[in-house]
């Protein structure tokens, strides 16, 4: 019986042998099974394929440059530094000791004042772009050129409506400003370059702090907000971007009394560029007029209106203009110009003033909760600061 179980016994541990090799080999070498079972598939003489690399990982994108002086050396030379005089008439008065006699005016005295600013060259010929309060008044405006030069300058046009002016200077061929043709976003890095306080050109570095600000200060208003510093002198200037391409006119900055600090504000190139092509085509700037002043809209309990309403409510109609023809009334809300909606007032008053006098536009609204729809052609908005100042 012995005999015959030997050869079973025998059979037995190499079956066991066998097996605690396999899985000796299976923990040095775990995909030793799945390499052997694709070599069986393919040819067996087939040179065994390396393993793949590692993917790469997703492009980070790379710190900033290390300094802006292309930049500047490509936007610097079309900026330039403004000095505006003009005559101041003052009278004296002439205090006597007895309070009952009161004072006299004295004889009529003047003097020279002088307002300083920046301004950028649009073209070769010699159109610079700066604000307007910076040559208000003037009676002599000298521009001094990155290169040292001064030339006399001409008051082409004004827009008090923008704080923009358009001044035309002779001195050969000038060196350009380059607009960029994006808008910028919020977080791009920007530099402003002018003349603050006088002491010469100079540039600050920050970044666009916001966009589409309003501070009440015009009618038209699309504020580009930025932490460069902007001071005294800066107005008129450029804002470039980090390629040194033109993205707004530095116009305004938030008073230090009040504790601000790092908050400027810049009117967006578009705008700028608009007023400048209108002023050197037609000598000022055409916006269309509805003759309506309108404010916010003011959402009560007995209103009717969601919380979230948007609009623009009319405050007054200016007596036989498109609106009062068209039967607009104060306290209609306007919903929509034509086929848009209408957000809010400055919403309003860019539409409006982008239409052509003339053109003919349908006003959807809402009038003590109903709502109602009217038609208007537009007329040329008129001067009211002009007239103003000679009334």
């Amino acid at each position: 019986m012995r005999h015959k179980l030997r050869p079973f016994l025998f059979v037995l541990q190499f079956a066991a042998a066998g097996l605690a090799a396999a899985f000796l080999i299976s923990l040095a070498w775990p995909g030793l099974g799945a390499h052997l079972r694709d070599g069986l598939r393919g040819n067996s003489s087939a040179a065994v394929s390396e393993p793949a690399p590692p993917e790469e990982p997703h492009a980070v994108s790379g710190n900033g440059p290390a300094s802006y002086a292309d930049a500047v050396a490509h936007a610097a030379p079309a900026v330039v530094n403004i000095y505006a005089d003009k005559t101041v008439t003052e009278r004296q008065i002439q205090i006597f000791p007895d309070p009952l006699l009161g004072g006299v005016a004295g004889p009529a005295l003047k003097r020279r004042e002088q307002s300083l600013g920046s301004g950028v060259i649009f073209t070769p010929d010699g159109y610079v772009l700066t604000n307007n309060h910076v040559i208000t008044g003037a009676d002599d405006i000298q521009v001094m050129l990155h290169d040292g030069r001064v030339a006399h300058a001409k008051v082409i046009g004004t827009d008090p409506d923008t704080d923009l002016a358009v001044l035309k200077i002779d001195a050969g061929t000038l060196p350009t400003i380059q607009v960029d043709p994006e808008a910028p976003r919020v977080g791009d890095v920007v530099l402003a370059i002018g003349n603050p306080f006088g002491i010469g050109q100079t540039v600050t570095m920050g970044i666009v702090s916001a966009l589409q600000r309003q501070l009440s200060l015009s009618p038209y208003e699309d504020f580009i907000q930025t932490d460069a510093a902007i001071n005294s002198g800066n107005s008129g200037g450029a804002l470039v971007n980090a390629e040194g391409q033109l993205v707004g006119i530095n116009t305004a900055m938030l008073d230090r009394d009040v504790g601000a600090q790092g908050i400027g504000f810049a009117i967006p190139v578009r705008t700028a560029k608009r007023v400048l092509d209108q002023i050197v085509e037609q000598g000022h700037v055409v916006r269309g007029w509805l003759g309506v002043e309108v404010g916010n809209v003011i959402v009560s309990a007995d209103s009717g209106l969601p919380a979230a309403a948007r609009g623009a409510t009319v405050l007054d109609v200016y007596p036989g203009g498109p609106a009062a023809q068209a039967g607009l009334q104060p306290g209609d809300i306007l919903l929509k110009l034509g086929s848009q909606p209408v957000t809010d007032p400055f919403d309003f008053r860019a539409r409006e003033a982008n239409m052509k006098p003339g053109s003919k536009v349908e006003v959807f609204g809402l009038r003590a909760g109903m709502p109602f729809h009217t038609e208007a052609v537009l007329t040329q908005r008129p001067n009211f600061r002009q007239a103003s100042a000679n009334g």
